[in-house]
């Protein structure tokens, strides 16, 4: 351990085990350590060597037959992200899953399955790719590689399991604790599911002040598999990331934006800051590349606005370049 780059971080593990082990000899309490430890370490081995692509996670209903046009909607949707450079993530199991895992093939799929008290098997379209498959012991370690992984998210119709991954992913991405990424409701054409639902959903809350009417924003909605990857490129075309402090959100970008822009940006998004200005600069990505960034104090209570920038900054009209054109590549030109 000695020289090791998170060598504080991996004493003040150990220390927290070892507390732990002063006031529990329960085994069940030292089964749930060891288990939600051995699902971290399996999930940073099989994603770690792909960090580089860009991922699409697709919920929905293990239920769904083949002869449904969800089933071949997700399907499509697959093929669609596989197509613009995306891996795309699912659950493992059947219905939307299977769907998804067999638009993408076994080159681009990854599954995250759960042990349940029930007998459950990956479906055959991910279950024979070696290295892309994952047996979680718990849903709360599954769920947090979705999010943590994820670059997008795209729901389509299913049960309680498909709402309560949606709105986790909702409450995660509204308060600030997950990255903005896109998340996108997906439908076949003329199918209701989303638009009623949500329309009740977000029109009830937002008139009980449960909700800021911006919030909207966090979601998309779309009723092809074009639509719904036309929403997620875009989400990405001049927005990379976004790296979030204790003090400070910098918007990570592929291009710089315009100085002449940023006085109209902090006109019209004064509210999404809590002290100070939008700034341009240079920050540090994930690979430690540096990029141009916008710089901010944000006011984390306005997440919706946030999505709201990210959707103005992605609008700005640019000249065509490499940079613009690579979104499921998260180094994308600027590598080489």
């Amino acid at each position: 351990m000695r020289g090791h780059p998170q060598r504080r971080e991996i004493e003040r593990t150990i220390v927290s085990l070892l507390e732990i082990s002063r006031s529990s000899t329960d085994a069940n309490e030292w089964r749930l350590i060891r288990g939600a430890l051995a699902d971290i370490r399996d999930g940073l081995a099989v994603f770690g060597p792909r960090r580089q692509t860009r991922k699409v996670t697709v919920f929905g209903s293990a239920r769904t037959a083949t002869d449904d046009p969800a089933y071949k909607l997700a399907e499509q949707l697959a093929a669609e992200a596989v197509a613009q450079g995306f891996d795309v993530m699912t659950g493992a199991g059947g219905g939307i899953m299977e769907a998804a895992n067999r638009g993408a093939g076994c080159e681009n799929s990854i599954g995250l399955n759960v042990d349940l008290p029930f007998e459950q098997h990956a479906n055959r379209y991910v279950s024979g790719c070696d290295g892309r498959l994952l047996h979680f012991r718990y849903f709360f370690t599954r769920k947090l590689f979705f999010l943590r992984e994820s670059d997008a998210l795209v729901v389509l119709p299913g049960g309680y399991g498909t709402f309560d991954e949606l709105f986790e992913s909702l409450t995660l991405i509204q308060t600030g604790r997950t990255p903005p990424i896109p998340l996108v409701m997906l439908a076949p054409p003329g199918d209701d599911f989303w638009p009623t639902l949500m329309r009740d959903v977000q029109a009830g809350l937002a008139a009980r002040g449960l909700i800021s009417a911006e919030d909207t924003a966090l979601l998309k909605q779309a009723t092809t598999a074009a639509e719904a990857m036309e929403h997620i490129c875009t989400f990405y075309r001049v927005f990379h990331a976004a790296q979030l402090g204790e003090d400070r959100m910098e918007l990570l970008l592929h291009v710089p934006i315009p100085p002449e822009l940023l006085p109209d940006l902090n006109r019209e998004f004064a509210d999404v800051v809590s002290e100070g200005t939008i700034s341009a600069g240079e920050g540090s990505d994930e690979e430690g590349m540096l990029r141009p960034c916008l710089r901010f104090q944000l006011d984390r209570r306005r997440m919706g606005r946030l999505y709201q920038l990210i959707d103005r900054i992605n609008a700005i009209p640019l000249p065509a370049s490499p940079a613009l054109e690579q979104p499921g590549q998260r180094l994308g030109v600027s590598a080489t």
